[in-house]
């Protein structure tokens, strides 16, 4: 790939993009004092909301807010299209690929995607085969991470399929753009992105257990020390759901019951962030506080429906992502529209060893590694580093993959010294119920320190608004 670095807003010639025009206009005409009072403004009214996250393994405790940037990501509405109908698509065959390899496992037997890289993965649930799930669907929310790269080619970074997070700054994001900035969208269409809430809501009500006219959904959390907590609080109020623990629940009848303080109250569908292994103390981790003993039960007896379902892991591990394109040639007969990143599969040994030959120009990533851990951006890191990471590539091959080191597009954001260009991706979200179904945009992740690629909050990465063009 070609180190050239796509710029959002402007041409190489210089020139101001169409989209970008009429912000760019309006950063003209107003004085950087007084966009230097909204950003303030910003930073004020997200610390009285509350919106922080925590980073695990720091010593301090403390709670960090992530760093907004006022400049928004601005995708034309026909670029937008493209996107929408390649994320579908994507989210489609993958869980089409969950069905199957809980059941027939068909791409198994026919040797596209390679049976042990599946059965012995150690997200796949065992425990899962045979168990019908509504509509077949496993992957309620997917959250894709998408990457511009070259002269403006969009790639699939990753697939996150098990809890995907993030989508509170989305919508906290765009409230904070319309109440600093209303004449920015007084004067030019944007898609609104304030529906998610009530989007996952239907989607989520419609795979509940057959015959639930009214399905009660609540939100599972792991408690208030959980480093997304605020995002679960937010969603949970903003679909008017209860936020329950695993204290509030029980199970009796393989039906799951919230109590309440008018009394108990049954729930079909559970939006669940905790983690498979803490699901359910009875199936799962047995030294467990986080679950409900018997959940498994009642969830394999079709009495309640889990959002994502159990064992979705597999589906979003990185030695599976190689194998997306073909999913969605064998399950849907269609050419991927939007393409993975190209990727060395470290098991295997030609691989292996263009890696260890090159491990100065490539990025290595723990096949289970998420939030920027567990990876080496050679170009970034010192001799030693990469010599380190060297010696735990050679002992265990299988559990990392490389690629390319990507010139991830940029976005100007402000900084220190004024407006410079520092590198995004793009998360949006994908909700599988009765429907397929996005809202326009999704969460741009900004990398704040200059020549960063790593845009993860946990590694000092900040957040932008997300803007498609009506």
């Amino acid at each position: 790939m070609s180190r050239l670095i796509y710029d959002e807003m402007c041409d190489a010639d210089g020139s101001v993009r169409p989209h970008y025009q009429a912000f760019s206009d309006w950063v003209k005409r107003t004085g950087d004092h007084q966009i230097a009072q909204k950003r303030d403004e910003a930073e004020r009214a997200f610390h009285r909301i509350g919106i922080t996250f925590a980073v695990y393994g720091e010593t301090s405790g403390t709670e960090r807010l992530i760093p907004f940037d006022i400049v928004p990501r601005i995708i034309p509405a026909a670029e937008w299209r493209t996107l929408e109908r390649g994320l579908k698509q994507r989210v489609q065959a993958l869980n089409l690929f969950l069905h199957d390899i809980y059941h027939e496992q068909s791409i198994l037997k026919a040797g596209v995607v390679p049976a042990e890289r599946v059965l012995a993965n150690s997200q796949y649930r065992r425990e899962m085969q045979g168990v019908h799930v509504p509509g077949g669907i496993y992957a309620h929310v997917a959250g894709v991470d998408l990457v511009r790269a070259d002269e403006g080619s969009y790639y699939v970074l990753e697939d996150n399929l098990r809890v995907p997070s993030g989508v509170s700054y989305m919508l906290e994001n765009r409230r904070m753009m319309m109440r600093l900035f209303p004449e920015l969208f007084a004067n030019q269409s944007i898609k609104p992105v304030e529906h998610y809430p009530d989007l996952l809501l239907e989607n989520l009500r419609g795979v509940a257990p057959a015959g639930e006219e009214r399905p009660e959904v609540a939100v599972l959390t792991p408690g208030a020390y959980n480093s997304a907590y605020f995002e679960h609080a937010f969603l949970a109020q903003q679909m008017g759901v209860e936020l329950v623990e695993g204290q509030d629940l029980f199970v009796q009848n393989d039906m799951l019951y919230m109590r309440t303080t008018r009394g108990l109250r049954r729930i079909h569908v559970l939006y669940r962030r905790v983690d498979d292994d803490f699901l359910d103390p009875k199936a799962f981790r047995s030294d467990s506080m986080l679950g409900v003993p018997g959940l498994f039960a009642a969830y394999r007896a079709g009495r309640v429906t889990l959002a994502n379902a159990i064992g979705t892991g597999v589906a979003d591990d990185k030695s599976i992502y190689p194998f997306v394109p073909e999913m969605i040639r064998f399950y849907l007969t269609e050419e991927p529209i939007l393409n993975n990143v190209p990727t060395w599969q470290l098991s295997q040994e030609e691989d292996l060893r263009y890696c260890l030959d090159h491990l100065a120009e490539l990025v290595v990533k723990e096949v289970h590694g998420a939030g920027g851990y567990g990876m080496l951006v050679g170009p970034a890191a010192s001799v030693a580093e990469r010599e380190a990471f060297r010696g735990r590539i050679v002992a265990q091959p299988d559990k990392y993959i490389a690629q390319p080191t990507l010139s991830l597009s940029t976005c100007p954001t402000f900084t220190d010294v004024g407006l410079a260009p520092r590198h995004i991706d793009l998360r949006p979200y994908v909700l599988s119920g009765k429907t397929v179904s996005l809202v326009p945009g999704g969460l741009t992740r900004v990398a704040l320190r200059e020549g960063s690629l790593v845009v993860n909050s946990s590694q000092g990465g900040g957040t932008k608004d997300t803007w498609v063009t009506a």
